[in-house]
């Protein structure tokens, strides 16, 4: 929240990432930026990797939007990359609009 009431609406994905890695460094916060993840598809490896925004602490995956308005097919996607990283939790959170909004994710 704190990195929405300072930029407001109206930056790239990127700028409020910069944003959220300096706000997760003031507060001790355990996160990792860009994580890859791979992809398996009937047991192989697919060339192409999933990149979560940020992992916080081990356990949720965060994943940042800059755009009008959340969709399903946002959460359909959040899922997608808990189910590709094993992990259970994803928050989905979009600094385009007026006010921040974010869905919560469970898999």
């Amino acid at each position: 929240m704190e990195v929405h009431k300072e930029l407001g609406k109206g930056f790239s994905e990127i700028i409020y990432g910069d944003a959220l890695e300096i706000e997760f460094k003031r507060r001790g916060i355990l996160y990792q930026r860009e994580v890859k993840f791979q992809i398996l598809y009937k047991g192989e490896k697919l060339s192409h990797y999933y990149f979560a925004d940020f992992v916080i602490d081990n356990k949720i995956i965060l994943e940042i939007k800059a755009i009008e308005c959340l969709t399903n097919s946002h959460i359909k996607q959040t899922l997608n990359y808990l189910a590709a990283s094993k992990i259970k939790l994803g928050l989905l959170v979009n600094f385009g609009e007026d006010s921040l909004t974010y869905k919560r994710v469970i898999l």
